[in-house]
């Protein structure tokens, strides 16, 4: 049997009082989802949701057969995974960040600029960051204008960068 693709939304963090929960800290742009989940899995185990609230900046979860806090603290320090048919659809245009990192980055003349290694949020849009085969790197918006295309099947994207990004 081929071995689950396990995606992380969370990172447990904490026991939570005595009776089994524990808090999680969402590592996912829809943290909402935590409230509707069904199950997880953790260290590729499947654990079954028994109840999940927010508090504060993190999630509050306890798990079935997690009953008190000596069993939570097993988990601690463990990722919270879904599989991919579990991800939360996006919108045209959006990409998981693990499907888009490695890609190889091209101008729109079919330049190989190098590979997207790296993804910062900003705030106001995301930025990338492509490294060439020498290790340097190039700092893109990704925003349309210098986004011009992203295809998850072939592993390309490419881009029109500033006039000041030497290429």
């Amino acid at each position: 049997m081929a071995a689950l693709e396990l995606f992380t939304i969370g990172q447990i963090v904490a026991p939570h009082g005595v009776r089994g929960d524990v808090r999680i800290y969402p590592d996912t742009d829809f943290p909402e989802r935590f409230l509707h989940m069904k199950y997880g899995y953790i260290d590729g185990k499947k654990y079954e949701v028994e109840h999940a609230r927010f508090h504060k900046r993190v999630v509050l979860m306890k798990f079935v057969g997690i009953d008190d806090r000596t069993a939570a603290e097993q988990i601690i320090r463990k990722e919270f995974q879904v599989t991919r048919d579990e991800l939360v659809p996006l919108k045209e245009g959006q990409h998981y960040v693990f499907d888009i990192i490695g890609m190889s980055v091209y101008d729109t003349e079919g330049n190989k600029l190098g590979v997207l290694t790296d993804i910062m949020k900003t705030g106001s849009n995301d930025v990338y960051t492509v490294t060439d085969s020498d290790g340097k790197e190039v700092l893109l918006a990704a925003i349309p204008s210098v986004i011009k295309s992203v295809d998850e099947e072939t592993g390309k994207m490419v881009v029109d960068p500033p006039e000041w990004v030497d290429e």
